[in-house]
């Protein structure tokens, strides 16, 4: 299988072009892997669809390809999910957001909520996103995705749940499933399929759950408890559950 790159640039204008030089960080992984001219290459920009490309050449600093085919596969989930989580500590925030890429997350929101014990503000919370937003990348490149999930700035709960009553941003407009994964009153799973174009948000907390009043203000947000089982999982564990679930649910490949 040809190695994939993720271009942050819009590739198609460049498809007439000749060949082009690609940006610094790309460049260096394609030289890691010492591909020569020739080489084949898979390249996709998050539009949709991904390249068929090769090298045409290597230089010290610098890599030149070319772009061959445009290809209209797709590997999405056929609905949009965004993770709104309070974050795990540790290095569990890095491992949640791999996998959620893997298994088709089309957002994740960081949050710190009363019980969180990693509080990240300021430019400490600016580099780990940037860090953990580059995790999503190299997931994407990794498992075959035609596009990157966002991972946005960090938010407090009250903030983002105030955010979402009076912002005209992705998750308001149009129907929108929200959940929070509760440990008081969850219902069970629902039964009815996924449908193609439903968007949902899911409300995770941290290590100890969301605090009473915190569940309190995200259900007078329009957010419907869920329950995930008797067993009470890892902050880090539920959210993937649930991607997994509605992946299956959907008949998602």
């Amino acid at each position: 299988m040809a190695p994939r790159f993720f271009v942050p640039a819009p590739l198609a204008p460049l498809a007439a072009g000749g060949p082009f030089a690609l940006p610094p960080g790309c460049a260096r992984h394609v030289q890691v892997l010492r591909l020569q001219p020739g080489d084949e290459l898979t390249l996709f920009d998050g539009q949709g669809g991904e390249w068929h490309a090769s090298v045409e050449h290597m230089g010290r600093s610098d890599v030149s390809v070319r772009l061959i085919e445009h290809r209209a596969v797709s590997r999405e989930l056929g609905f949009d999910v965004t993770l709104a989580l309070g974050m795990p500590a540790n290095d569990r925030m890095d491992g949640l957001v791999e996998k959620a890429t893997e298994l088709g997350v089309a957002a994740i929101q960081p949050l710190v909520c009363e019980r969180s014990v990693l509080r990240l503000a300021g430019e400490r919370a600016d580099k780990k996103v940037a860090h953990w937003q580059a995790v999503a990348t190299a997931a994407s490149e990794q498992c075959g995705r035609t596009r990157v999930p966002a991972v946005h700035a960090v938010r407090s709960l009250p903030d983002w749940l105030r955010g979402l009553a009076t912002e005209a941003d992705s998750l308001e407009g149009g129907a929108c499933q929200r959940r929070v994964l509760s440990l008081r009153e969850g219902r069970g799973w629902p039964s009815a399929a996924t449908a193609a174009g439903q968007r949902f948000v899911f409300l995770s907390g941290p290590e100890g759950g969301l605090s009473e009043a915190e569940e309190s203000a995200a259900l007078q947000c329009g957010f419907e408890p869920l329950s995930l089982g008797a067993r009470v999982l890892r902050a880090d564990t539920a959210p993937l559950a649930v991607l997994a679930a509605l992946g299956l649910q959907s008949g998602a490949r």
